[in-house]
């Protein structure tokens, strides 16, 4: 189970929670941090297994969804009354190098999904009165790093994105926001380095403290948990008035 920081207040009582990617990494965390607050869960993930794990530990739902497949996602009607977007891949590769389906699968996956899944559930937040969509970004939503156009891209979007959301929810108690998280202690982060080690002509072992913390004031990844404080925060009352932000959880980097 993912490491948590806490113990979580039970603001969350009564109220319900869908996370994609919630079945490892930030999405696990997430998961955890707002089940102990009181919300009923649901853990969408790619990895069925993965996914009815984790809900039994945190007795919510779950929901085996390849979000990558769009087209099914464009009729769905979604009952939450938070929703993380979470779910993500990377792909690593010069411009001119970068193969043209994996930039469409990580923008169909990080950009048009999300956009799909809050469309799906804004209809049910506006009629209750009250949303908390959380869209988790990245230091890359507001910097750049080579060789990563498309998830750079994708998360510049969902930075557009979550802010549009703000002001059409304003009116009904829903509110939109990012976080933006630097390298993250995940297996996401995990399978970059081997990729990292290679275009960068380094050993494995040289990546995080060379390439992944090179503009980091403070020098480590970020642990899950610590992005699953901020989520647990931003669904409460006391962050009602809290939306269209992105809030840096990145050691530093965006202070250069």
């Amino acid at each position: 189970m993912a490491e948590q920081i806490g113990p979580w207040p039970q603001g969350l009582k009564g109220r319900s929670a869908l996370i994609t990617g919630g079945a490892s990494g930030i999405g696990l965390a997430s998961a955890t941090a707002l089940a102990h607050a009181g919300a009923v869960v649901t853990i969408a993930d790619l990895n069925e297994q993965a996914a009815e794990e984790a809900a039994r530990k945190l007795g919510g739902k779950a929901w085996a969804v390849d979000l990558s497949d769009t087209r099914s996602l464009e009729d769905l009607s979604l009952e939450t009354d938070i929703l993380i977007n979470n779910a993500g891949v990377q792909r690593v590769a010069p411009i001119h190098e970068y193969d043209p389906e994996a930039w469409r699968l990580i923008h169909r996956l990080m950009l048009e999904s999300p956009f799909l899944l809050i469309r799906a559930a804004l209809p049910g937040m506006r009629e209750r009165g009250f949303g908390r969509i959380i869209n988790i970004s990245s230091i890359h939503g507001l910097r750049a790093s080579a060789f990563k156009s498309a998830y750079v891209a994708a998360k510049h979007g969902l930075e557009g994105l979550s802010k549009v959301t703000a002001l059409e929810g304003a009116d009904f108690g829903i509110t939109s926001n990012c976080i933006n998280p630097g390298y993250v202690r995940t297996p996401l982060v995990e399978k970059q380095i081997a990729d990292q080690a290679k275009l960068h002509g380094i050993a494995e072992s040289e990546v995080v403290q060379k390439i992944m913390l090179t503009e980091a004031a403070v020098k480590r990844l970020v642990e899950p948990g610590e992005v699953a404080s901020l989520v647990a925060w931003l669904c409460a009352d006391a962050a009602s008035m809290v939306t269209g932000a992105s809030y840096a959880m990145d050691g530093g980097w965006s202070a250069r």
